[in-house]
Formats: structure tokens, C-alpha cells, sequence
């Protein structure tokens, strides 16, 4: 039986960053489960370059557990590593390498799991489910859950192992992500009133941002940090020289939303004050000027219920009642949407994820182990 240090070993070892292909992971996990008498099903991207796993074991007509896992990292670009990225490096107890915590310990423990769930009679399956592109806007689960909305029996519960050191957590934030073009009229800086400066439109659509995101902390939830939605611009891009007026602009923005809240709301905002205000100003100068929006990404909030059958599960498998939030998102909100009661509870934290020297600690790892041992010991038959 593999450890779930060799598993990780492994896994770090191939290159899943979300720019890049996940299919040499994915078909050594179908290789692996087939080694152990486990069929999986590959649900494809439309370029056929990437694919999510969803695999089961026990009898079938039941309510499950889903262990739910993303293959993508973020990249390693321009980051001081000191140590290899995608190979493991053990020092003092800490395992190193590019998803260690976010979140291939989470799925190496999964994995390691395999010979004692087909050895043991269960009285509910377990389910596997592997996806890609989670890091640029929880793109690629979206397929597989179409698949799985479709199916008569849903599972009772999901864990989602992102690295919470462990404790269990019942709700995230959603995010929506923005993109707004602004388009000008060109003219010699020396002629300014003539053009439509396209940068100083887009400030003060930002301005009108900023505005917003104080408004939305007048509705709080102390259960999150910060206890209020979040609006912020992070990449804005326009003008040719100094002495051309900008005929466009383009910046990007984010909302984080409390899971009572629609982000979209401050979108629509937004393009009311961009309709009402700033673009009749541009047009009235040239009737050429456009202000356009486009979504880059979305995914809906997670909030579990303390008292859900989904609560009382994972306070089981992870011994603590200490139910929490995370800032940052998840796939949660997505299984929630399609019926399956979801949590967050995996090995490792994400002050490491993201990082540099990125490490995950054999301490949390084995922790892990532990806790998905006594899921297993719950549903055994």
C-alpha cells in the first residue's frame, strides 16, 4: 500500500499548473484506481487537454461522501523558490513543493485511502472526484457536476480538502470577477478637451467602486473576515505617451461577496452609474465612446448550516465542533448549488499555499489520515 507521502510525491511531480495540461496526473490516478479495482469516468474540457475524475467504491443506490480535490496550482513565475517546485523536499518535518498544501496533500491522503475502502464492506460509497482549473475561477468542475446534477441519488456530503490545518469549515465568501473596457477619442494632449480621455472615465468608474465597497460594509457577518463584502480593482492598463489622450482603458475588478449577498448586484451598480452618468459625458464629446463589461469568473458563496447532517459529519471525522470560515473561495459553493451539502477540511494552510517554498507538514498530513480513517470506521457495514 502506498503512503500518502509517496502519493504526494508523486503528484507533485507533474507540472499541473492551470496553464498547462492535468492529464498525466489524471491518468496515473485511473491507472492507480484501476490497479485497486476501482473504474473512474473522465469527464473532458472541449480541447480534450484536461479532465476531471469521479470515481466510486461501495454499493451503488446510496447516499455518499464525496472527497473532493482540485489538481491545478498557480504558477511558480518569478518567485524565489530555494528548493525544486515540482519535487518533494523533505526538511524537518515539513514536506516542499509546488501544491503540497493547495491541495495534492489533501488528495495523496485520498489516494492512500483506496486499499482499505475496497477492502472494507461499506455501508454507503465513498466517491472520488478530481477537477481542474480551480485556481482560475473554479472553471473545470462545472462539467462534472452537470454530470452528477443529472444522477437520481445525490451524496449526502462533500469535503472539499483545501488546507484548513484541519478544522472544519462551513462557509467562504463567492467572487465575482470584472473586466470594463473603456473606449475613447484619440486626440494631441495639447487638444484634450476635444478627446475623451478614456483613463480619467475609467477613474471615475473606480472612484465609484471605491464608493460602493464603503456602502457594503454597513452589512456585516462576523462569522467571515472581513465581516462585510469586498470590492477591489487589480489590474488596470491603458494610454500610448504622455501627449496622446487615451482613447482606451481597461481595468479589472473583484467582488467577494458574503454568501448572503448577490455580487452581482454591485456589478449592476456599476453599469447603472456608467450608463447614467459617465458615458453620456464621453458621448457628448464623440459619439463613438463605449463603456463595456465582461466577466472573467464567478463562483457562488458556502454557508453550511451548523446543525445540517453535513455539520454533524465532518465534527465527527475531524473531532472538533469549532466550525469556521475562510477567506479565500472554494468549489463548495458549486456542489452546495447542484443539492450536495458541502464542508472544507484538509491538511496543510493556506499561509504556505500560494508561496514560495510552498510545504505542507507530515504532522498534518498524518492527521489527515487519521481523520479519513474514521470516516472510513463510521460507514464500515
Amino acid at each position: 500500500m502506498s503512503s500518502s507521502r509517496d502519493l504526494l510525491q508523486t503528484l507533485v511531480g507533474f507540472d499541473t499548473t492551470s496553464r498547462e495540461s492535468n492529464l498525466l496526473l489524471i491518468e496515473f490516478v485511473r491507472d492507480y484506481l484501476a490497479g485497486h479495482g476501482v473504474a473512474c469516468e473522465l469527464v473532458y474540457n472541449q480541447e480534450r487537454s484536461k479532465a476531471n475524475l469521479f470515481a466510486s467504491v461501495g454499493p451503488t443506490g446510496e447516499q455518499g461522501i464525496v472527497l473532493s480535490g482540485h489538481t491545478d496550482v498557480v504558477p511558480v513565475d518569478g518567485q524565489p523558490w530555494t528548493l525544486p517546485p515540482f519535487e518533494l523536499t523533505e526538511r524537518e518535518g515539513k514536506l516542499y513543493g509546488r501544491g503540497t498544501a493547495d491541495m495534492k496533500g489533501y488528495i495523496a491522503c485520498v489516494l492512500a485511502l483506496v486499499p482499505m475502502l475496497v477492502q472494507t464492506p461499506l455501508r454507503i460509497p465513498v466517491h472520488i472526484a478530481l477537477s481542474y482549473d480551480e485556481e482560475v475561477g473554479c472553471l473545470g468542475v462545472r462539467s462534472l457536476l452537470s454530470v452528477l446534477e443529472q444522477r437520481p441519488v445525490k451524496p449526502m456530503l462533500c469535503i472539499i480538502g483545501e488546507p484548513t490545518q484541519l478544522k472544519p469549515v462551513l462557509g467562504h465568501k463567492g467572487k465575482l470577477a470584472m473586466r470594463c473596457d473603456v473606449h475613447g477619442e484619440a486626440c494631441h494632449s495639447a487638444y484634450a478637451p476635444y478627446g475623451v480621455n478614456a483613463i480619467e472615465h475609467a477613474a471615475d468608474l473606480i472612484g465609484e467602486l471605491g464608493r460602493i465597497g464603503r456602502h457594503l460594509q454597513e452589512r456585516q457577518d462576523p462569522r467571515f473576515d472581513p465581516p462585510f463584502s469586498t470590492v477591489q480593482t487589480g489590474v488596470i492598463a491603458g494610454g500610448k505617451a504622455l501627449n496622446i489622450v487615451p482613447a482606451d482603458c481597461r481595468f479589472d475588478f473583484e467582488i467577494r461577496a458574503l454568501p448572503s449577498q448577490d455580487p452581482t448586484e454591485v456589478a449592476d451598480a456599476l453599469k447603472t452609474y456608467a450608463a447614467e452618468h459617465v458615458l453620456p459625458r464621453m458621448q457628448a464629446v464623440s459619439a463613438q465612446s463605449a463603456i463595456r463589461f465582461t466577466e472573467l469568473s464567478a463562483y457562488p458563496g458556502l454557508v453550511t448550516d451548523e446543525r445540517s447532517q453535513a455539520a454533524e459529519l465532518i465534527a465527527a471525522f475531524s473531532n472538533s465542533k469549532e466550525f469556521g470560515t475562510v477567506a479565500f473561495g472554494t468549489e463548495g459553493g458549486l456542489f452546495d448549488a447542484v443539492g450536495i451539502p458541502t464542508v472544507v477540511c484538509g491538511p496543510g494552510s493556506m499561509d504556505q499555499g500560494h508561496k514560495p517554498d510552498e510545504f505542507v507538514s507530515i504532522e498534518q498530513l498524518a492527521g489527515c489520515d487519521a481523520m479519513l480513517l474514521r470516516m472510513l470506521d463510521s460507514i464500515r457495514a
